[in-house]
């Protein structure tokens, strides 16, 4: 780094340089004015030489030469200090000038981070701050504590048009227009001095001037000069290319500057300025150094003179601290010494003066001149920064100064910023911007709010010139900055601050500083009148959820007070409230599909096209008739991906509006934003379908200008106002109906902020994002909204009158369809398909001649009675056609029976498809669908459970019981009937002795179990396989009431109970071995009975399908004195299954030792606190398993006899056909008296299927015999 060619050191160059004290006449003056000049300023521009080329020598015998030097002219009446107040407003005059100048870049666009990075220094940071840096620094100027300001020469100038010229020159330097720095001792008075003679050519001939010249020179020497200027006629631009104005000057640039000065004029100042420089005031500069040199030498150099000042000073050290310390002359070895650094400063002897500042820094010290001492200090530092060395050396300098100039108090203040600032670009010089932009930032901590401002925006740029860029930093100063720039007033350089960090805080979720610095720059932005761009920055607060009320409530007053302040309705593009969530939008539109009610809309696609398989007419036709236009259009359609909605229906778009604020808003007429292009205006799309136009930018264009292309004849918007409270979300339906064919395309929305801001967005969608399958909500929603319109076409209306929304399981009620044509053309060849026809089925219309539920009950005449037959076809057709002659006219209605059973607790979801062909219309669209859903909830209700046991006195009867549980929490129920499905079984009341049914009513929580008697009564089961639905009833109710009996083999209890046996995967068939059982109750208050019915498998549990009764005596007296007893017992076997069963019986004196998990039946009850149909097996036997010791008899010792053995027939096989009873003869003999248990025989069975096809569940197995205990007695005769 060379330290010259740094940004500092050209300031240094530029700022301690020599000063010409400046003494003219009123005369030279008016010479000037007549160019729009002063004296000084006439020579300012060629005071700077950048190749002057000067050689030098100052106290070393070596010379080298000057490159770039610089003269300072000054008034002798402005060599002073100026007071704190007149340099404030100088500075804040500078910052006003520069604000003017940056109204333009307010107005445009704010930068961009990758702009700001790739930026040098002098590209990020503003011009004018330089300029305001060095008006800084001039303002502490003349300072009795530093020399390099003391003039080094003193320029006389005098007019050609004086009186006496002569004599004038001794008339100005007398006069009391010299700096009081000479009164008061602090400058030496004997400067220099240099004469100049000024001649206006406009005046006169130069003949007199000669004279004039020859005079000075003979009386002040050869330092007298002529300068000739107003040589031009008249005015002319041979200056305007030179910087005539110095900044801050009270004269105003215009043309007629320099207008009188011609180029031998300007040549003439530039050569009078290099003579004076050149031949006078270096010349003069480096005799004064090598004096002083000498003088200093011989006074403080040496051991000598060191000890001599160190004992001359000691004692001073316990004398009172004062403000600026102890006066010094300009005769004091101090102030010789200051001389002598400064001057060897100025011209570039850096060493010389290095070595004077560290000899001076020890006596300022020691005599606690702190002012002067910071001085030195200071120049220390800067002396080490220009010669490259010791940076620590330097800072520690720089930091010395620094600190102690804020010591000093407010004196020292503004001398403490300057020395900032040179230490300041120091750092940046080397690199060192994140420890430049501390030094900014402690500067900022002591000046008002202006410089602060100033000096924190340097700062921030020091930031963001960091390696790595600190960009919070730079931001967070940015904001310090404005919000210092508009304490002071400085509204543009607040805006062009706060604007600078907007990048920073941009998309980082620093949402409550990015509100700050938005809001503010939009309320200063109406400050100044920008009004536009401040409604831009004011809606980005808009939204601002996480703020406060009263913050909020501030942000929108301001808005609106913003926008009312404009005169007119501002359009918003993305207006920011409400916010609209996009994710949310949905399009519901009607082509061939058509919904009962818009939440239909949003069932799966895929549901409803499974559903519709059989509605919709196939495609494999080979036939040409409307169908295959019908599919070609469809198909043509669907490639060119715009849908198809019907003229005069309504093409609905759902959206979301969300208030993120706590403040209430009103919004008001809301609507969508279209267009529709008529049939015949329609493009050409080359023989094709309609194609949806690309998105251009006229989307871009504001509503309004679109909105006055139509007329409104061609479609109709629905408006909507509401009032969104704080925090709320609300789905807002908007509509347009299109009255003619052609293209509807749907744009955006758009909608009023509180009557005074419209806002508007349009539909954006991402074009690589696939078209969602399943949803018709969203199958219209790719690259645009555009629908093809069509002739208006008939449009079914449908509802279910009745249908409850919660209902207790088992409940059964008869609805009613209505469909309503509201169109003027007729429909016909009306179908439906019900999802879930567990559930719901069409009825008959005779259904609605009888009141609900009498239509229910058995009638003595079984015309009404439906055929098998007829309820298989219902039960396997789900499709179901309405009456050819159900056409619905144009505005009729049509009404159709509905019959509902709840069939098991939960949520349950029907859904239904209407089609319906239209029957005259031109449209290419032939047929359309209605779809209806519904959503119900079914709460539990009754437990129904069953357990069947075998009679002991009879294999074709068994006991039933019934559990029954209310699990309702407040209904109460009452029992009336129980059915049994069929005419293989009977159900029976038991005997009145024997009736165990205390209650008929079952209260909420209530449990219950009733007895029943089943008897079988099957056949052998007909070829065809079919199974009656008469069955037979059991009424529940005491004899006192008279409550007609329910008929369960009519519609639609029969068709229920098929769905319930398909639903448990039974056969429709059904199987001679199933006992299917219907409880009827009624809810108390309710409108109808509980449908409760219930499947009971009889040998489902069980894997022996024979039953067996062993029957004989149960007690024998016999005298065994004289031989042993005889008995005789006949054990009857029955067939439980539907197939061919051989069986062998054998008999065991001792019964082996078998497995025990194959003997008996375990009494199961699968089916405890299920709903709806119960699987419960049918036990067979009762035979018990005991684990008392000695219960079984067991294998005997081989010494020991057994009381009793088997005679005749030990081991019977035969075949057993279906349902039928056997009977086989067996003899026992007895030894001793006792009781026994004739349990030790074995049946071993084999099933074997009448045909292919009909076989249980088992194959072959073994069972034990029951247990039947005989008592012999003995009885001697």
């Amino acid at each position: 780094m060379d330290p010259l060619r740094s940004y500092l050191g050209t300031l240094l160059q530029e700022e301690i340089t020599p000063v010409i004290m400046v003494l003219s006449t009123p005369l030279v003056e008016d010479a000037c004015q007549k160019n729009g000049l002063n004296f000084i300023e006439l020579l300012l521009p060629f005071s700077l030489f950048n190749k002057i080329n000067v050689p030098v020598r100052t106290a070393n015998d070596q010379p080298y030469r000057l490159q770039m030097f610089k003269l300072r002219l000054a008034y002798a009446s402005d060599i002073h200090l100026q007071n704190y107040e007149a340099a404030e407003e100088h500075l804040k005059k500078v910052v006003l000038d520069a604000s003017q100048k940056t109204l333009t870049d307010l107005i445009s666009e704010p930068p961009q981070l990758e702009n700001l990075l790739k930026n040098s220094e002098s590209d990020l940071c503003p011009s004018w701050i330089e300029t305001f840096n060095k008006e800084l620094i001039r303002t502490l100027s003349f300072s009795e504590h530093e020399t390099f300001d003391h003039p080094v020469a003193c320029l006389l100038v005098v007019s050609s048009k004086d009186e006496q010229p002569i004599n004038r020159f001794v008339d100005i330097l007398n006069t009391n227009q010299l700096p009081s720095l000479l009164s008061d001792g602090v400058m030496d008075p004997k400067v220099s001095k240099h004469y100049l003679l000024l001649h206006d050519n406009q005046d006169g001939s130069p003949e007199k001037i000669t004279s004039i010249l020859a005079e000075m020179r003979n009386t002040y020497g050869s330092n007298c000069k002529l300068l000739c200027i107003n040589s031009a006629q008249s005015a002319n631009g041979n200056g305007k290319d030179i910087q005539w104005m110095p900044y801050g000057s009270h004269v105003l640039r215009n043309d007629d500057i320099a207008c009188f000065l011609s180029t031998d004029d300007i040549n003439a100042v530039r050569d009078f300025m290099l003579d004076l420089s050149s031949n006078f005031v270096i010349p003069h500069v480096e005799q004064k150094i090598r004096i002083l040199n000498q003088q200093v030498a011989a006074t403080r150099k040496g051991f000598r003179n060191q000890i001599k000042n160190l004992w001359w000073r000691k004692g001073k050290e316990d004398t009172p601290e004062t403000a600026n310390g102890p006066i010094y002359t300009f005769s004091s070895i101090e102030s010789q010494i200051r001389v002598l650094a400064d001057y060897a400063f100025m011209l570039r002897d850096y060493e010389l003066a290095l070595s004077n500042y560290r000899l001076l820094s020890t006596d300022y010290k020691l005599d606690k001149a702190w002012k002067r001492f910071a001085g030195v200090q200071e120049m220390t530092g800067l002396c080490y920064f220009m010669l490259d060395q010791s940076r620590k050396d330097s800072e520690y300098c720089m930091e010395n100064a620094f600190t102690t100039y804020l010591k000093i108090g407010s004196s020292g203040q503004r001398n403490a910023s300057r020395c900032g600032l040179w230490w300041a670009e120091m750092l940046k010089a080397r690199g060192q911007f994140k420890d430049a932009a501390n030094i900014y930032f402690r500067i900022s901590n002591e000046e008002p709010s202006l410089l602060a401002a100033v000096m924190l925006e340097q700062a921030s740029y020091c930031y963001l010139l960091s390696s790595p860029p600190m960009l919070r930093k730079y931001g967070f100063h940015l904001v310090l900055a404005g919000n210092r720039y508009y304490m002071s007033d400085q509204r543009h350089h607040a805006i062009r601050a706060y604007r600078n960090a907007l990048f920073v805080y941009k998309q980082n979720g620093w949402s409550y500083i990015s509100d700050h610095v938005h809001y503010n720059v939009g309320r200063w932005y109406s400050f100044i009148g920008i009004l536009d761009v401040a409604v831009k920055h004011m809606l980005e607060v808009l939204a601002c959820s996480h703020q406060s009320l009263a913050t909020q409530n501030m942000f929108l007053d301001d808005f609106f007070h913003i926008v009312q302040s404009m005169g007119k309705k501002f359009e918003v593009y993305k207006l920011r409230l409400p916010v609209i969530n996009m994710a949310s939008l949905k399009v519901l539109y009607e082509d061939f599909r058509t919904y009962a009610s818009p939440s239909d809309v949003h069932v799966s696609e895929s549901l409803w096209q499974s559903l519709e398989e059989e509605l919709v007419p196939s495609a494999s036709t080979g036939r040409s008739n409307w169908l295959d236009s019908q599919i070609k259009s469809s198909s043509s359609k669907r490639n060119d991906e715009s849908p198809v909605c019907v003229a005069g229906e309504s093409v609905v778009v759902d959206l979301e509006f969300i208030n993120p604020l706590q403040v209430s808003i009103s919004v008001s007429e809301i609507s969508l934003i279209c267009e529709l292009l008529a049939k015949s205006k329609e493009p050409d799309t080359g023989g094709a379908s309609h194609t949806a136009p690309e998105e251009d930018s006229e989307l871009k264009d504001s509503p309004s200008c679109r909105d006055s292309n139509s007329d409104g004849s061609s479609f109709t918007l629905s408006k909507l106002d509401v009032v969104l409270g704080g925090g709320e979300t609300k789905r807002i339906q908007l509509e347009v109906s299109p009255k003619i064919e052609g293209l509807l395309k749907i744009s955006g929305v758009r909608w009023t902020l509180s009557d005074i801001v419209v806002g508007y967005q349009y539909f954006e969608f991402d074009s690589k994002n696939k078209e969602k399958k399943g949803r018709r909500a969203r199958r219209s929603l790719s690259h645009n909204l555009s629908f093809i319109v069509i002739k208006g076409l008939p449009k079914l209306d449908a509802c279910i009158q009745h249908l409850p929304k919660k209902v207790f399981a088992g409940d059964l009620r008869l609805l009613l369809l209505e469909l309503h044509n509201q169109s003027e053309f007729s429909v016909k060849n009306v179908k439906m398909k019900i999802s879930h026809p567990r559930y719901l089925i069409p009825g008959n219309m005779e259904d609605l001649k009888m009141d609900f539920p009498e239509c229910l009950e058995k009638q003595k005449s079984s015309g009404s009675k439906e055929t098998p037959a007829n309820v298989m076809l219902k039960f396997k057709n789900l499709l179901f056609s309405f009456p050819d002659d159900a056409t619905i006219q144009g505005g009729t209605n049509l009404t159709w029976p509905l019959w509902f059973h709840a069939g098991c607790s939960g949520r349950i979801s029907l859904y239904i498809s209407i089609y319906y062909e239209v029957a005259s219309c031109s449209s290419d669209m032939k047929y359309r669908i209605l779809r209806m859903h519904h959503d119900l909830e079914v709460l539990p209700s009754l437990d129904v459970s069953f357990q069947i046991s075998p009679c002991a006195s009879s294999l074709e009867e068994y006991f039933v019981r019934m559990d029954i549980l209310n699990r309702t929490k407040s209904e109460t129920f009452s029992l009336n009937q129980l059915s049994c499905v069929g005419n293989l079984w009977e159900i029976l009341a038991l005997p009145e002795s024997l009736s165990i049914h205390p209650v008929q009513t079952l209260l909420a929580g209530q449990a219950l179990s009733c007895f029943f008697k089943l008897k079988d009564c099957r056949k052998v089961i007909n070829t065809e396989g079919e199974l009656t639905l008469q069955g037979s009833d059991v009424l529940m109710i005491s004899h006192g009431c008279k409550e007609a009996m329910i008929d369960v083999s009519r519609s639609p209890l029969a068709e229920f109970h098929q769905h319930e046996r398909f639903h448990q995967g039974k056969s429709a068939k059904g199987d001679s071995s199933i006992v299917d059982f219907i409880l009827i109750s009624k809810m108390q208050g309710g409108n109808g009975p509980v449908f409760e019915p219930g499947m009971q498998p009889k040998f489902i549990s069980s894997r022996c399908p024979l039953s067996w009764q062993m029957n004989g005596p149960r007690m024998i007296n016999h005298d065994f004195s004289s031989s042993f007893c005889e008995a005789i017992f006949h054990l009857r076997i029955h067939s439980c299954s539907d197939a061919a069963v051989i069986i062998r019986l054998t008999t065991y004196d001792t019964l082996p030792e078998k497995n025990q998990s194959s003997d008996g039946v375990k009494l199961s009850d699968s089916a405890e606190n299920e709903g709806g149909w119960h699987d419960i097996s049918l036990v067979n036997d009762m035979k018990v398993l005991s684990s008392i010791p000695g219960n079984r008899p067991k294998k005997s010792s081989v010494d020991t006899l057994s009381p009793f053995v088997w005679c005749a027939t030990s081991s019977t096989k035969l075949k057993l056909e279906p349902l039928c009873t056997t009977e086989i003869s067996l003899k026992i003999c007895l030894f001793a008296p006792g009781t026994y248990d004739l349990s030790n025989y074995e049946l071993h069975w084999e099933a074997k299927p009448l045909e292919e096809g009909i076989a249980d569940v088992w194959s072959s197995g073994t069972a034990h015999g029951h247990p039947f205990h005989l008592t012999v007695l003995h009885a001697p005769r």
